[in-house]
């Protein structure tokens, strides 16, 4: 049986005061305003899709995993502009995690990694998964694998 999940982004609310800031303000933050020029160049963390061209994007460091634990992590990431609203779609895995090599990291509840897997994106389904047959396995977080950087956060879905 396969378990119902749902691959979540973060909340725009977060970042939309940043596209307000000079760019001074932005570079005093360690943020850095660019304009995507690429289509698959840079996965947004708000929509968890690419950028469009020409939309303006933030490079900033993001706690993405804040638990008082000692996998308590951050990391560089894209947000976009045009990004209206947290992607949260069941059983869907976005295209740029589908186009990437992806690290999958899977927490308990007291949040810690009880497991962890590296596959091509497109077994992302299958690993999810694997991965949540495990009943100690509270919620997964995906990186991209090359880089590093974290991508999206997975829950099962109800």
């Amino acid at each position: 049986m396969h378990t119902a999940f749902r691959i979540s982004g973060l909340a725009p609310e977060l970042f939309r005061p940043l596209f307000d800031l000079s760019d001074a303000d932005l570079v005093a933050r360690n943020i850095i305003r660019m304009v995507a020029d690429e289509a698959d160049g840079y996965p947004c963390r708000v929509s968890v899709d690419h950028a469009p061209i020409g939309d303006e994007i933030l490079l900033l460091n993001y706690e993405h995993q804040p638990a008082k634990s000692p996998y308590r992590a951050s990391g560089p990431i894209f947000v976009c502009r045009s990004a209206a609203a947290a992607c949260a779609i069941p059983n869907v895995v976005p295209p740029p995690i589908a186009k990437r090599l992806i690290s999958f990291r899977a927490y308990d509840a007291n949040n810690l990694i009880v497991d962890a897997e590296v596959a091509e994106g497109t077994s992302t389904e299958a690993v999810i998964h694997q991965l949540f047959a495990d009943a100690r396995v509270s919620y997964l977080h995906l990186h991209y694998a090359r880089r590093g950087c974290y991508a999206a956060r997975v829950d099962r879905a109800m």
